[in-house]
């Protein structure tokens, strides 16, 4: 039992909110930028800066801008970035070959990124989606999402990831078994050291529309994702995901979206006290930054008071598209 607190006026609150000094002191959860992931999209060409109509601020960079932006992160103290390729719908198959050409446009990013900035972390997307005809994140025959199928895909497309340098792999799929088999393969292959960052707990989430729009696979999906990705009711269902990836090898796992599934992060890192991050996901910063530019919030203070929340939640790091401006205010 927590011992009984003193009554007003012997005990007030307000003490150590009266200055900013006081109120430092007795901060309980702290934001830098060593927690921050920065997740980009990039597109080929050369100088290439293309708009995302959806998440304003957010742009799709050629190789080139991609390796600028990661010496722009290093110096901000941003430990990893993210890579999320926008495929020429011409090399969109319903077999996905191109998930696993170590020439394409995530694997040629992450040895220019590597060549340039080997301090930061390149973290990459595994799933399917970008590659996909039919926009998903699996191979799909006659309308079902196959599991084990795409399960020896994702392990081809993890491989060549890891041969270009990735350091840190992100099954984002949600198809069962997927974890072990490709940390199975990763050590099979002498990639022993390469970490995976699971999306154990993904929702079948209507805050991931403006992500699609960015790697192209809104027109392309055909129906929904929800065989595969959680319904947004289940709680105890994530842990047992989470259970699950982790006894298959995952070093870190990942909720998915944020900020509509605080609960779900606090019980993750309760429960198992493994790495815990979460993803503000497209339409959370879709939201902020489109009520920003309408005037109707503040929305630096709104961008580090939802970062804020995450850490409070009980995650160790946040994928924020707000990463590089979150650090240059963390850093004053």
């Amino acid at each position: 039992m927590r011992p009984r607190i003193a009554d007003y006026p012997a005990l007030r609150f307000r003490r150590l909110r009266r200055t900013p000094a006081l109120r430092a002191l007795a901060q309980e959860v702290v934001l830098s930028p060593g927690d921050l992931i920065w997740p980009v999209f990039i597109r080929d060409g050369k100088g290439m800066e293309e708009p995302v109509a959806s998440m304003p601020g957010v742009n799709r960079l050629s190789v080139d801008l991609v390796v600028k932006a990661a010496e722009r992160a290093a110096a901000l103290g941003i430990p990893a970035i993210c890579l999320f390729p926008y495929t020429d719908p011409g090399l969109k198959t319903e077999g996905c070959e191109e998930a696993w050409n170590p020439d394409n446009l995530a694997n040629r990013a992450i040895r220019a990124i590597k060549a340039a900035v080997p301090e930061i972390a390149v973290m990459t997307d595994v799933a399917l989606d970008p590659y996909n005809a039919n926009g998903h994140d699996g191979i799909v025959r006659d309308g079902v999402i196959l599991n084990d199928e795409t399960v020896e895909a994702l392990v081809r497309m993890a491989l060549v990831q890891a041969e270009a340098g990735a350091d840190i792999l992100g099954p984002s799929d949600m198809m069962d078994g997927r974890i072990g088999a490709i940390r199975g393969a990763l050590e099979a292959a002498g990639h022993k050291d390469v970490a995976i960052m699971s999306y154990a707990a993904k929702y079948a989430s209507a805050f991931y529309g403006p992500f699609r729009d960015a790697v192209g696979a809104s027109g392309a999906l055909k129906g929904d994702k929800k065989t595969y990705q959680m319904n947004p009711a289940n709680s105890d269902e994530a842990l047992r995901l989470v259970e699950r990836d982790l006894s298959e090898g995952a070093d870190m796992v990942m909720v998915k979206p944020g900020m509509p599934y605080l609960d779900i992060c606090r019980r993750v890192k309760d429960t198992f006290g493994a790495p815990t991050f979460a993803y503000q996901v497209s339409g959370e910063y879709a939201m902020i930054r489109g009520a920003a530019l309408n005037g109707w919030i503040d929305g630096e203070k709104a961008m580090m008071e939802s970062l804020l929340g995450f850490k409070r939640a009980g995650c160790d790091g946040i994928l924020t598209y707000f990463a590089p401006e979150a650090a240059r205010l963390l850093r004053g």
